[in-house]
């Protein structure tokens, strides 16, 4: 009787502990079409498979259709990298019905939008500090098309951003100090236009996002703009709004970039040692831009971006899990 007390007693034992190591099931993450996203996807990919035994699919995933599925059906489990201002107010809903929760609230530091001029910029022209300070010249930043006005890059049409910057333009009066606003017309346009007068050494100044290969490469400067955030209300009702909804903008410094990794119920079930490596899962921007530019020069996808990155900055990613975690994944690079 001992003997298959003892022996009932070690196979139930094998089978929790068998259940605790593959505690761990099926995660959907949402592989968002912009690189910096598609980069912490796979690395999640990756480390949940090979490091906690989750059986895991990637989908494609854009912040706004990624957040209702996520709201209405509970899928995706994971957004890894989601910029919350977007469904600010939606998604607060979620979260405080629990239906949503912050997994992650910093995945990316140093991660925001604003506008930027180019380093050679900075150096030449010290005294241009702010914003403020900035659309006093329009001289220094002349337009291609007629040096007489000063060139202000903004987004091309269609993006969430064009309004922002439009906005901001009209508020800080930059029509009548001598400044045109240039649609660039797509994400190339805009790009060219900023590296188009780094290489020339010229001046530029206009709207941009990091982390981001070309911010990185180019060592843009991010320009303070010399004024306070107007404050949510206004920014939400007005600044983000059409003209025809937004009168009389406010002057604002750019809105706190709110940037999450955004999970559902099902991905909090599969355990505390999974949610605390999301939870701690954060790139310092630096080796952000830097992963960033080695897409851009390889012209890696996101799972490409994520071998190299696992590869060569162990130091980073070895402090989200445990040390036992931490040998599977290296074993499986």
């Amino acid at each position: 009787m001992k003997k298959i007390l003892l022996g009932l007693a070690v196979a139930t034992a094998g089978f929790v502990g068998a259940s605790s190591a593959n505690a761990c099931e099926k995660v959907v993450i949402a592989d968002m079409n912009w690189n910096s996203a598609s980069l912490i996807a796979n690395i999640d990919a990756i480390i949940l498979e090979k490091g906690f035994g989750c059986e895991v699919e990637l989908i494609p995933g854009a912040t706004t259709t990624t957040f209702a599925s996520m709201d209405a059906k509970g899928e995706p489990d994971l957004a890894p990298e989601f910029w919350s201002n977007a469904v600010a107010e939606p998604l607060s809903k979620a979260v405080a019905e629990g239906r949503l929760h912050i997994g992650n609230k910093q995945p990316i530091t140093g991660a925001g939008e604003g506008w930027w001029v180019p380093p050679q910029t900075a150096e030449k022209h010290p005294e241009l500090k702010t914003v403020l300070d900035i659309i006093e010249h329009p001289e220094l930043f002349p337009h291609p098309e007629d040096s007489s006005k000063g060139a202000f890059y903004g987004c091309p049409s269609g993006w969430g951003c064009q309004l922002v910057n439009a906005n901001l333009f009209r508020a800080f009066d930059m029509e009548k100090k001598g400044w045109m606003l240039v649609d660039p017309g797509s994400a190339a346009g805009l790009d060219g236009s900023m590296t188009k007068a780094v290489d020339r050494g010229e001046n530029w100044f206009g709207y941009y996002w990091a982390p981001t290969a070309l911010i990185t490469k180019h060592k843009m400067v991010k320009v303070p703009f010399g004024v306070d955030f107007i404050g949510k209300e206004h920014w939400d009702t007005c600044i983000v709004k059409p003209e025809q909804e937004c009168a009389e903008p406010k002057k604002s410094a750019w809105t706190v970039s709110v940037i999450e990794s955004v999970v559902t119920d099902n991905f909090k079930k599969q355990g505390a040692d999974v949610a605390d490596y999301v939870a701690k899962r954060t790139i310092p921007g630096e080796i952000m831009g830097g992963m960033l530019g080695f897409m851009a020069d390889e012209q890696a996808q996101g799972s490409d971006a994520a071998h190299e990155f696992l590869t060569k900055h162990e130091e980073i990613w070895s402090k989200w899990v445990s040390e036992d975690v931490a040998k599977k994944i290296k074993a499986a690079l």
